[in-house]
């Protein structure tokens, strides 16, 4: 997925720098450091005696964290579910485990300088195309698996199909788990009301940026609210790269937009740029046009409120997000705003460039320092596998946050929202033969899904990892760019667009963009030979 979520401040980059270099010293990752540990696993639903059943010896309580990606809930009820969680822990492998959140503020400099900080976390989250996992790879942030896999984790290892674990590879040492055994579309796009749009004489599906507009000129127009109440710390470059363009997104982050891309599926092994083409300069005309017509706030790019709660609220007719976010606003928007008919329009639509999701999207790794890998994996064998303890952490406690009827799960009468809502935000091992359907689901999704399937191409760079060493310097410097410049040109706000894409691009070859260029399509080089030899 292109993640738009990717703001990097200034200073929050150069701390991030200097605590690498000092974490890393300038070695790469030693993959083949695996501990040597006495304890091997049950299967996921057998229980661990503290004294050890089938050679294990789990007489030691230890605690266990968890590293996730999300705002910390605050009404308790993560809490609660917690305690029953861990009460089974408890009994199967003499375990206590524990969430540490990395939230949403500033989050992915936060992540990474916990990694290069040396802390002893066990499991952590990883996502190779947006959470910069090969890249902490190659700085000796994970642990090698390859050993402890089979003995501590023996239900996931044997679920996942040797061709999965191959490109859960560093190196040739296994470094993380993915979740490939869940179903998901993240690719994006906008939504809009389906309500509003009749009212502006559209009548079939948006297509296309254009569209969009015309929706949102109605609004502007003839609703007392902001269009798109956007906050500038999100690009959409992404999407109008997808849209009009065939490029590919690269497992490879340059902060707030990106930079480089695969020129297309038949040219996937060639780099090339969307921002030094006319791709660019032409969003940079379209956002300062949107801009100028008032379809976001003046002060959009210090703005800070929940578009998503205002437009479930009636207050904005626009949001941006992923296909799996849309499945459940849908129905959140049918009953807080009745004959709303929330729509999707996906930016692969324009263009029919729609990859797969990569099955490292998610996935969980054993940090490098971690004090107790064993009994992490044996943690995550049940998280994964174990349908009470799957069910807790990702629905919740049966009776509190849902019942199951027909099949499905609904929520309980009386269910207050904010007393009882509980999440997790657990994207680390989801698993299709343990979800329950669930009616804040729409129901009619599979009309997008099966319009990606028409379209979609394999994903295919599941194996191809980028070594920023040779260029680390260079990408922070880019990184730094984006971060500067980025917003501004992206919401219409840095002036002429042409002066400010040329501006953008000077700076971008002071950076050392050419130097990357060169650097990533000799890799690329080496990844054809290594796919097609």
């Amino acid at each position: 997925m292109q993640t738009f979520k990717r703001m990097t401040a200034m200073l929050a980059v150069l701390a991030l720098v200097v605590a690498l270099a000092a974490c890393s010293g300038g070695k790469k990752a030693d993959v083949n450091n695996t501990p040597k540990g006495n304890e091997s696993s049950p299967s996921a639903g057998e229980s661990a005696k503290p004294e050890g059943n089938g050679g294990i010896d789990t007489s030691k309580f230890v605690k266990i964290s968890y590293v996730i990606l999300g705002d910390k809930p605050k009404n308790g009820q993560f809490e609660a579910t917690m305690k029953e969680v861990n009460k089974i822990m408890k009994e199967k492998i003499n375990a206590e485990l524990e969430w540490k959140w990395v939230e949403w503020a500033d989050w992915q400099t936060k992540y990474n300088l916990l990694l290069a900080s040396g802390e002893a976390v066990d499991l952590i989250t990883i996502g190779t195309d947006w959470l910069d996992t090969w890249a902490n790879a190659q700085r000796g942030a994970f642990l090698n698996l390859d050993d402890l896999l089979p003995k501590y984790a023996p239900v996931t290892w044997e679920s996942v199909p040797p061709e999965n674990w191959a490109q859960s590879k560093y190196n040739g040492k296994i470094v993380l788990i993915p979740e490939d055994a869940y179903t998901q579309w993240v690719n994006h796009g906008f939504f809009y009301r389906g309500d509003w749009a009749k009212e502006a004489g559209i009548t079939e599906p948006i297509k296309d940026w254009d569209g969009m507009e015309k929706y949102m000129q109605y609004v502007k127009d003839n609703k007392k609210v902001v269009p798109w109440d956007a906050t500038g710390g999100t690009s959409t470059f992404g999407g109008w790269t997808q849209s009009y363009t065939q490029n590919l997104e690269l497992p490879m982050s340059t902060g707030y937009l990106p930079v480089f891309a695969a020129k297309s599926y038949d040219e996937r092994y060639t780099a090339v740029s969307p921002v030094f083409e006319d791709t660019f300069l032409d969003f940079a005309k379209k956002m300062k046009s949107w801009a100028d017509k008032g379809f976001w706030r003046e002060d959009v790019l210090n703005y800070k409120g929940d578009t998503r709660t205002l437009l479930k609220g009636g207050l904005t007719g626009v949001d941006q997000h992923h296909t799996q976010t849309f499945s459940g606003l849908r129905v959140d928007m049918d009953r807080e705003q009745p004959g709303s008919e929330l729509q999707m329009y996906p930016f692969s639509r324009t263009s029919g460039n729609l990859m797969e999701l990569s099955i490292t999207h998610g996935g969980t790794s054993i940090g490098a320092h971690s004090k107790n890998p064993e009994r992490a994996l044996m943690a995550y064998d049940l998280i994964r596998n174990d349908e009470k303890v799957y069910r807790l952490i990702n629905y919740g406690i049966e009776g509190v946050q849902y019942e199951i009827k027909d099949g499905k799960r609904v929520r309980p009468g009386g269910y207050d929202p904010k007393k009882d809502e509980f999440y997790s935000d657990f994207w680390g091992g989801r698993n299709d033969k343990l979800e329950i359907p669930s009616d804040t689901t729409w129901d009619q999704i599979g009309t997008l899904y099966a319009e990606y399937d028409k379209i979609k191409k394999p994903y295919p760079y599941g194996q191809f990892v980028f070594d920023k060493t040779p260029v680390e310097a260079e990408i922070t410097a880019i990184s730094q760019v984006t971060g500067e410049l980025g917003p501004a040109i992206t919401y219409g706000k840095a002036g002429d667009p042409a002066k400010a894409v040329e501006e953008f691009r000077n700076k971008l070859k002071t950076a050392g963009y050419d130097k990357v260029l060169a650097e990533l399509q000799k890799q690329l080089d080496a990844y054809k030979k290594q796919i097609e030899g």
